[in-house]
């Protein structure tokens, strides 16, 4: 489904779209897919040009929002299909000095602060120098080196954090942003493993995600000299957005639950579990990022907006 977005000076995606704007290149890639869903290579062949080149141009559109990009089997391994998914697209240049001070905390949660797990193999933690404890052992998820963790992942169950909310207990929350960079989790990697992954805020369902791969084939960005190619490189950024509105995953509504259903406020933490539910559809594990592995310099991170 096409969406019309409404970005302006204080929006945190301005600086993504206007970076992705900012090229003929990926002008004339988004007027092909006007058209038509492409193929990376495909998008290559028709503005002539190398498919590292369309495939490095293609990931910015898709980080600004302006394409979505899905994984699909091929002769040889996958195959990225691009769609257009912006069909509007409105910037107002008005700063709102209150909100971009005052009005919005962010925290950062390291991914081995976690206070509650139940995991199931495969199933591992490493920080940026090494494994922690043994790979496939559940109990090694109580290790106290845990809070160096830098990537963590298990095939079935989930990890819980608490996040802080003393900000917000005298002032009502607009919109709350939950982001890290996550994928499905597969021995070695698996371009075709599939994974529902969803999120619980308070112990309210907030969404769940389909994960089309468990990703490899080329480096992560920031991994470590260490990490083995033939394990998994990199995830996708995921938001999970909380409004008056409704739920949203990125840019999609996924249920009708509104900011106060969530009760930020009401208790003395706020508690975001990750993991797969007992009947999922697809039950392919979760690697989650931390801020030296994978694609994306951070942690886990909560934006609340009041």
């Amino acid at each position: 489904m096409m969406e019309k977005r409404n970005l302006d000076l204080d929006h945190s995606d301005l600086v993504l779209t206007a970076r992705a704007l900012a090229s003929e290149v990926r002008i004339d890639i988004l007027k092909l897919l006007c058209k038509e869903s492409l193929k990376v290579n495909e998008i290559a062949e028709r503005l002539d040009i190398p498919a590292s080149t369309a495939a490095l141009n293609v990931k910015v559109l898709e980080e600004a929002g302006l394409i979505r990009c899905d994984l699909q089997p091929g002769i040889r391994g996958s195959m990225k299909v691009c769609y257009k998914q912006t069909e509007e697209l409105n910037i107002t240049l008005n700063h709102d000095e209150n909100r971009s001070k005052n009005g919005i905390e962010v925290i950062s949660m390291p991914i081995g602060n976690y206070v509650d797990y139940k995991v199931t193999p495969t199933c591992g933690i490493v920080n940026e120098k090494s494994h922690i404890d043994d790979e496939d052992e559940p109990r090694c998820f109580y290790n106290p080196a845990r809070i160096t963790a830098k990537l963590l992942w298990f095939g079935a169950g989930y990890v819980e954090y608490r996040f802080p909310n003393a900000v917000i207990q005298k002032r009502r929350v607009k919109s709350a942003e939950l982001s890290m960079e996550l994928c499905s989790e597969a021995p070695d990697y698996d371009l075709n493993c599939k994974s529902d992954i969803t999120v619980w805020i308070n112990g309210i369902d907030a969404g769940t995600w389909c994960s089309p791969s468990d990703f490899g084939g080329r480096r992560g960005k920031l991994n470590p000299d260490w990490w083995p190619d033939k394990n998994t490189q990199y995830g996708i950024l995921k938001t999970w957005r909380l409004t008056d509105k409704g739920t949203f995953i990125d840019k999609e509504k996924v249920n009708e639950n509104v900011m106060k259903d969530y009760s930020l406020a009401d208790y003395p933490y706020i508690s975001i579990r990750i993991g797969i539910k007992e009947d999922a559809q697809n039950i392919g594990g979760v690697n989650i990022f931390g801020d030296c592995f994978g694609d994306y310099p951070q942690n886990i991170v909560l934006k609340l907006e009041y």
